[in-house]
């Protein structure tokens, strides 16, 4: 597990497309709200297992008018069996209603755009941006719910 304190500000995320969004979600149109970026493939464990669940339940615990809670997609192994077909009916079976971006693939690379960007090392990962859109916070592995709990507070109290 890794979390690194950034405060730096955000990249915009480099997407192929957006699920459970009518539109692609921008993040400079998210500024005054907390936003808590959830990054994910359905074929890992420990997101189908821990992360995703977390996801969920932020979502149903603050008001989206103070935080907004995005998926992304990124995939850095097993390409040919996470497609965008595949990804919508895990979304569905799963109960996934908030939107979720597909990380853009790279050419020759396996890692996708804003993983690159974002230095991610792996999945599950959280990025929480503050109301400013300045990342501050990158965990990477499985965030404790009260620890990642008291950082959107904190957050939404500055």
């Amino acid at each position: 597990m890794k979390t690194q304190n950034i405060n730096t500000p955000a990249i915009e995320l480099n997407t192929s497309t957006w699920l459970n969004s009518d539109r692609p979600i921008k993040l400079n149109e998210l500024i005054g709200r907390v936003v808590v970026l959830h990054t994910f493939q359905m074929l890992c464990p420990g997101c189908v297992l821990h992360g995703l669940p977390q996801a969920i339940k932020v979502r149903n615990s603050f008001s989206e008018a103070d935080v907004v809670v995005l998926g992304l997609h990124t995939v850095f192994e097993h390409h040919s069996v996470m497609g965008k077909e595949a990804l919508q009916v895990f979304l569905h079976e799963y109960n996934i209603h908030f939107p979720v971006g597909i990380d853009q693939a790279a050419a020759g690379s396996d890692i996708p755009l804003t993983m690159q960007a974002y230095g991610l090392r792996g999945t599950p990962s959280i990025i929480l941006i503050d109301r400013k859109g300045q990342v501050r916070l990158n965990y990477f592995g499985v965030i404790d719910d009260m620890l990642l709990g008291a950082h959107i507070g904190q957050l939404m109290a500055e």
